[in-house]
């Protein structure tokens, strides 16, 4: 699972730097967090056992394989959305197709340029309202 971790966080800061170096041209770069899906890795995960993938991971690959993980369209509709003028201007954040507001995002263009919201960034203690160090 480090693997796939470490690389997901990779997609996402080349997402975040892309969209950056793109933006004097208009390009808009988001990465796109689908949810759970059945998918390989899942099965991956069932197979290795609660022992090796870890007691809590487990239990939801086990939940998502019986109750039905998240539809391939969720994912699909918001790569449309994001492909779409709608979205112009949206750009250097990674989505959840299943728990982020994204039909409407375009409401908060504004917010979302201005802010780290659906961005990977390194918390440090003063965003706590921690003092650690501070002189």
């Amino acid at each position: 699972m480090s693997g796939y971790a470490a690389s997901k966080a990779a997609l996402v800061r080349l997402t975040e730097t892309l969209a950056e170096e793109l933006k004097e041209f208009g390009i808009d770069v988001n990465a796109v967090a689908p949810g759970a899906l059945k998918t390989r890795l899942m099965e991956g995960v069932l197979k290795a056992g609660p022992e090796k993938a870890g007691a809590e991971f487990y239990a939801k690959n086990q939940k998502w394989a019986s109750d039905g993980a998240t539809p391939l369209e969720l994912g699909a509709n918001l790569c449309v959305y994001l492909a779409s003028a709608q979205s112009d201007g949206i750009t250097g954040k990674v989505i959840s197709a299943q728990w982020d507001p994204w039909t409407h995002l375009e409401d908060f263009k504004g917010d979302l340029a201005a802010t780290d919201i659906y961005t990977l960034r390194r918390i440090v203690p003063k965003d706590r309202g921690k003092t650690w160090g501070d002189k």
